[in-house]
């Protein structure tokens, strides 16, 4: 018998755990490590889980048999079966004393929730139809992160600044090799920060397979093997992501298209790349692609970013198209064909060919199997689960975060969110605030925002104030010899409380968190241009930008107040 031990934390906690398990009757002997975080016992016939389980818990580590965390057998009442052996509790836990909290999902909300909620003492059952871990680390952040950041390293290897003084030379692109990288890190996070913190936790058991409302307080798991199973609850947490949107152009369904998916795991660079999209996996993608080799271009239907304030689409397209990506804006693919190994884009302005194609028109949340209308959950026009502040859903025993829901589709804020509802269906009362939401696009330069813009302000009848500083003004930019990009500040006209930030710059995402921050505090310009900001840092450009609606810092020396 094997179990897994959470929070120790050095040998002599090892020691301890041994001591604690060979003293529970018919326990013959016990090999504790504390690097593995596992315990190996020779046990007698009869020898109860739940007696092994209670003697570690009680010296305040966290217990729970290697076989909880593998799928289940799929006959009905297994689940409960296996709870009933280690917790000693009944099948549905109504009236237990002990709340249970079906998880659909095992991404950054689903894992959140399903770690605070036992935290708070619930047994959860977190149920996943796919790759344990969600878009974020197998399919989406991680791995388009690294695919980025290789991509700028070959970008400086062929070109930069410093060309003069330093001999540049395009690299040769060995992608296998880097897929390999950059896999071997998805595989690494995934079995760090998901698995192996599931195996950890007696209160969490994982099911393997597609849920779906059965009633009010029922779900039905079928499992990828064949059969199924009744999971019954007191509160569901619905956290199942989203996937690729695909638009409906006429001949692209039969097309060996890509999504972002396919193209992050692609063992090629094509030659030529169209790319139909213009928001953040469109111009992230086409701009790794292009410093890998590719000939990129975007089809944006309207310009790229639009949603954003329109200086930050005008500054990223400029940016790309002086890397030598094509950008077709007001540009729409009419119909799309895939002959002799290639595609074909037909256009108002005539035909484009390229190698591979990559759709990046959006997400669209993973909600349609799920029969919602079993438990009365509203959805919005697009799928998406309409959540209030609480997280909560119309059905108010039935929660939601993340993707799946109306809200930003950024991991950090399924977290949150997936943190909170847990709160809340623990009978707490935790709320989401996204007032003071950063978020950040990985081109180079960096995009990143956080507040209002001044159309969104003055969409809610807030008056503004505004200036924009060119990154000319911000001595880490000069001394960097990269000079694009620019900060703006919003601020409320009346109060003078700074309400926005939008930044196009290297490194933005690594000054917004301070935008974030003064906004939260409730700062006013003033009070930002006053503090104290390192020399030399990009951050610095937040307090410049700030010193603007005083004065005209270009009159300024290089550190004067």
């Amino acid at each position: 018998m094997q179990l897994n031990i959470a929070d120790m934390t050095c040998e002599s906690c090892a020691e301890h755990v041994k001591t604690a398990l060979e003293s529970v009757p018919g326990v013959q002997a016990a090999e504790v490590s504390y690097i593995k975080g596992r315990a190996r016992l020779t046990v007698a016939s009869g020898t109860q889980p739940r007696d092994l389980i209670a003697a570690v818990d009680a010296l305040g580590y966290r217990a729970a048999l290697v076989e909880v965390s593998e799928p289940l057998p799929p006959a009905d009442g297994a689940h409960d079966r296996v709870w009933d052996s280690i917790c000693g509790k009944d099948k549905t836990a109504h009236g237990s004393g002990r709340r249970h909290i079906a998880v659909i999902g095992s991404g950054g909300a689903a894992m959140a929730a399903a770690l605070k909620s036992a935290e708070l003492g619930a047994r959860v059952t977190l149920i996943e139809r796919g790759t344990i871990g969600g878009t974020c680390v197998n399919s989406g952040c991680v791995p388009s992160k690294i695919m980025i950041r290789a991509a700028h390293i070959a970008h400086l290897r062929a070109a930069s600044p410093f060309d003069e003084g330093i001999t540049a030379a395009r690299p040769t692109i060995r992608r296998a090799h880097l897929l390999a990288q950059q896999q071997g890190r998805v595989e690494e996070l995934r079995h760090a920060k998901y698995e192996s913190i599931l195996a950890g936790i007696a209160a969490i058991t994982m099911l393997h397979g597609e849920a779906r409302f059965l009633d009010r307080h029922n779900l039905v798991v079928t499992q990828s093997a064949g059969g199924g199973q009744t999971v019954s609850f007191d509160q569901c947490l619905v956290a199942t992501g989203a996937s690729p949107a695909v638009p409906l152009i006429p001949g692209l369904k039969d097309t060996p298209y890509w999504t972002s998916t396919e193209a992050l795991a692609s063992e090629d660079i094509p030659a030529r790349l169209a790319i139909i999209g213009s928001s953040v996996v469109a111009v992230e993608l086409a701009q790794a692609f292009a410093r890998l080799g590719s000939r990129v271009s975007i089809l944006a239907r309207r310009t790229l970013l639009f949603r954003e304030d329109p200086a930050i689409g005008e500054a990223l397209t400029a940016a790309l198209r002086e890397e030598g990506i094509e950008v077709l804006e007001h540009t729409q693919a009419r119909g799309i064909a895939h002959r002799n190994g290639e595609f074909a884009l037909t256009m108002a302005q005539g035909e484009l060919r390229a190698d591979r194609l990559l759709i990046a028109t959006g997400r669209s949340p993973n909600t349609r199997t799920l029969n919602l209308e079993a438990v009365g959950v509203t959805v919005n026009e697009r799928g998406a689960i309409v959540v209030d502040e609480r997280l909560s859903s119309s059905a108010p025993h039935v929660f939601a975060a993340g993707d799946c829901t109306d809200q930003p589709q950024f991991v950090y804020v399924a977290a949150a969110a997936g943190a909170r509802a847990a709160v809340n269906m623990m009978g707490g009362d935790a709320r989401l605030d996204l007032s003071a939401m950063p978020a950040v696009i990985f081109t180079d330069p960096q995009v990143a925002t956080v507040g209002l813009s001044e159309a969104q302000a003055h969409a809610m009848g807030i008056q503004t104030d505004s200036r924009t500083l060119t990154l000319d003004n911000v001595p880490r930019a000069l001394v960097n010899f990269d000079t694009r990009g620019f900060i703006k500040l919003v601020i409320e006209a009346g109060s003078r409380r700074l309400i926005g930030v939008q930044a196009v710059a290297p490194d933005a995402g690594e000054l917004i968190q301070a935008a974030a921050l003064a906004i939260h505090a409730r700062m006013t310009v003033e009070e930002l241009g006053d503090q104290l900001f390192p020399y030399l840092t990009m951050v610095e450009g937040l307090k410049l930008a700030a010193q603007t609606f005083r004065k005209d810092v270009r009159q300024l020396s290089c550190c004067a107040e």
